[in-house]
């Protein structure tokens, strides 16, 4: 039978190293580029420790077709950082009574999408190389919500200029790597990647707004999600982060 993403979860959680974290001090920011430098002491990490897990909730707007209509999605998603793993559940409800849900994750260095009609018919399930690049590309680009990872010992930095730079996470089988922009304030507002997207290899853009402190970390809320193909942009989520926990969480 396959597994809830309750239960799947659960092992993500199991899988964590949960070594004795580190503060991080100001020392471990010298070496990075300057923008990436102003927007961790803006997202204020220092003297914090290093976020193992995290769990956190969504509502927003989804779309699987640019010419279909938006449609409210709610979603729940849990994250470890040592190994780099995460769990994504969303439901959307297209007509009354009808629900189609989905399951997105990545663990032990492989990605997974199952798509339901009513939890009950699968609708897709993709697994495979391509998928594995892209779900690991997906973690990177979500560290936005937890960032102390970006000082992971798994990622590289690369300056670019005075308000980018490119980062790379380094898995054991895998990499994923990305361009980060920031604005003046030191805040991260963007990331662009080569994404694999029915089998070809397309631009994905992700932008970051809405900073909010949570637990003493300053994290964007809103998040744009979209798919620039030749034929023109894709946006497919807009989604909002309503709540989140770091550390010692359990699945909703």
């Amino acid at each position: 039978m396959r597994k809830t993403a309750h239960h799947l979860a659960q092992e993500l959680f199991a899988r964590a190293r949960g070594a004795p974290p580190q503060a991080i001090t100001e020392s471990k920011l010298a070496r990075l580029p300057e923008p990436v430098r102003a927007y961790l002491r803006y997202a204020r990490v220092v003297g914090r420790k290093m976020i193992q897990a995290v769990r956190l909730r969504q509502i927003g707007l989804f779309r699987m077709r640019p010419d279909q209509k938006w449609q409210p999605i709610t979603a729940e998603q849990y994250f470890t950082t040592d190994p780099p793993g995460f769990v994504w559940h969303g439901t959307i409800r297209p007509i009354p009574f009808v629900s189609v849900s989905a399951v997105d994750s990545f663990s032990g260095g492989h990605g997974d999408l199952l798509i339901k009609l009513m939890s009950l018919v699968t609708l897709a399930h993709e697994r495979g190389p391509e998928i594995d690049q892209g779900e690991f590309l997906r973690y990177l680009a979500e560290i936005a919500w937890f960032p102390t990872a970006w000082l992971s010992d798994a990622i590289r930095w690369e300056a670019v200029d005075g308000q980018s730079a490119r980062v790379t996470l380094a898995g054991r089988e895998i990499t994923a790597s990305a361009g980060l922009s920031f604005d003046p304030d030191g805040r991260l507002t963007g990331l662009n990647a080569r994404r694999y997207y029915q089998k070809n290899l397309e631009n994905w853009s992700g932008r970051y707004s809405e900073y909010r402190e949570f637990h003493g970390l300053l994290i964007p809320t809103l998040a744009e999600v979209t798919w620039n193909l030749d034929s023109g942009d894709f946006c497919y989520f807009r989604g909002e982060i309503i709540e989140i926990e770091y550390d010692h969480p359990s699945p909703y």
